[in-house]
């Protein structure tokens, strides 16, 4: 008897979706200095902006393409078009959003998911924010929460100046440095002292036009005692051409602060995802991630977190799913500097029909990080015997007194594990889809399904097998 078994791809009909062109502006494809200028003055940037934009396209200019990850070289910038604005300015009323956006928004459920659990909205289509609200319970308390463009012209301009790619700088890696060129929307979070906002605020990020980019840096700072659980979401249609995500995340977390930062991810398999997150706390404080890996062709994402502050600690939990076409190189990466520091990588990988799936984690221990300690756990499972599945950890620590522990586990679906579930009275498929479920269980329960209408399949995993 020959066995078959089958692990559904997750359904993106919603996402394949595709609207119709109907942008009002966008420039050449390719990267020039011209390009770059015309961004800056469509987004009426200040001066100093405009410098950082041509001096982060001269550090792209003289980096070169990583060589260690996954292959990008069918990523060819000549023909990414950098900048794509729609028919449509910011509004704080959904009604007068135009009806081909809002329509697509409201299959995906964020008006939904807005009315029913959400502390705020913001969402972007293509390089723009077509629509940004809060609460107003959650503004009175002195939250900001807004596009960062408007942000860089009002009161808060100087604290963006002081913070913008001030972790991730331009010359860390190509990427980094095309994003310093050419980004475009994104949110701008202020989390007074001792706030605490107990309903999530989201973004949701949709690419429309083919062959394009998209470049939206997301700036959040939750200062001293105050709370936040953001979440970002991301898709986009597929297509026969190359598309872009090269975005960044940059969070500062205050003294005795927390925030939690979850993602999914479901770019459409021609997507590249270059994606940069970093995020600094300070004495006492808290990072969470929670990241769902789920689409793109190839993905390069490793949200790292430098523990500044003694006794500061850092959570990561991840879940990837490659499927055919896919190469995700994801992980995390961590910096302890603070005493007593703490943090803790968990994640897990499911990878099947010749799917790549690479799990890389760097945890560096200072001299003065005395006391601190690190655990890192990945475990990976391919359905087939065509997928992938790779565990890439670098340890470096600069003290004794620190505790580190690293684990990591790749296998496939074990028939001793299905033989007793069988023998309990339960069938083969049966016991296939128990296992892969609770292989997945305790990450993907921490997942914000429950704020994203639009996401609640992803993870649904459905086995279906025969005999014969």
């Amino acid at each position: 008897m020959k066995e078959k078994t089958y692990v559904d791809d997750i359904d993106r009909s919603i996402y394949d979706i595709k609207d119709k062109e109907n942008d009002a502006y966008k420039v050449k494809a390719g990267l020039t200095p011209e390009i770059v200028e015309k961004i800056s003055k469509e987004k009426n940037d200040p001066a100093w902006m405009q410098q950082f934009r041509l001096q982060s396209l001269q550090i792209y200019n003289s980096l070169r393409v990583p060589n260690w990850g996954p292959d990008i070289e069918d990523l060819d910038m000549d023909n990414i078009v950098t900048y794509v604005r729609p028919k449509s300015k910011m509004s704080a009323k959904w009604s007068e959003v135009p009806k081909d956006i809002k329509d697509t928004f409201e299959r995906l459920g964020i008006p939904q998911a807005e009315q029913k659990s959400l502390a705020g909205v913001g969402a972007q289509y293509d390089s723009e924010l077509v629509y940004h609200n809060v609460r107003a319970e959650v503004a009175a308390q002195g939250v900001v929460y807004t596009d960062l463009e408007s942000a860089m012209h009002g009161e808060y301009a100087e604290m963006i100046r002081t913070h913008f790619m001030h972790l991730v700088k331009p010359q860390e890696h190509k990427f980094a440095a095309l994003h310093g060129a050419v980004w475009s929307g994104g949110s701008f979070v202020y989390v007074p002292k001792g706030v605490s906002v107990t309903i999530p605020l989201q973004s949701y990020f949709r690419l429309n036009a083919p062959g394009a980019g998209q470049f939206e840096h997301t700036l959040i700072i939750v200062d001293e005692g105050a709370y936040l659980h953001f979440i970002e979401g991301c898709s986009a249609p597929k297509y026969n051409v190359a598309n872009l995500h090269a975005g960044c995340v940059e969070l500062y977390v205050g003294k005795n602060a927390k925030l939690r930062y979850s993602t999914i991810e479901n770019w459409s398999k021609n997507m590249y995802n270059l994606n940069t997150k970093r995020a600094i706390v300070e004495e006492g404080g808290t990072i969470e991630w929670v990241s769902g890996s789920f689409g793109s062709h190839v993905s390069y994402l490793y949200p790292m977190s430098i523990l500044k502050g003694d006794d500061s600690r850092m959570e990561f939990t991840g879940i990837t799913f490659a499927g055919e076409g896919q190469n995700l190189d994801t992980g995390a990466k961590v910096v302890h500097t603070g005493k007593r520091t703490s943090s803790y990588i968990n994640t897990k990988s499911i990878s099947k029909d010749g799917g790549i799936s690479t799990f890389r984690s760097s945890v560096q221990i200072g001299k003065q990080a005395s006391g601190s300690k690190a655990s890192v756990s990945c475990q990976s499972l391919m359905l087939d015997d065509i997928s992938r599945s790779d565990t890439v950890p670098a340890m470096d620590i600069r003290t004794r007194d620190a505790n580190v522990g690293h684990e990591a586990k790749i296998g496939r679906i074990s028939d001793e594990a299905v033989f007793y579930l069988m023998s309990r009275g339960i069938s083969e498929e049966d016991a296939r889809a128990m296992i892969v479920s609770g292989f997945a269980d305790d990450v993907s329960k921490e997942l914000p399904l429950e704020y994203a209408v639009e996401m609640n399949n992803l993870i649904q995993l459905e086995m279906k097998g025969s005999i014969g």
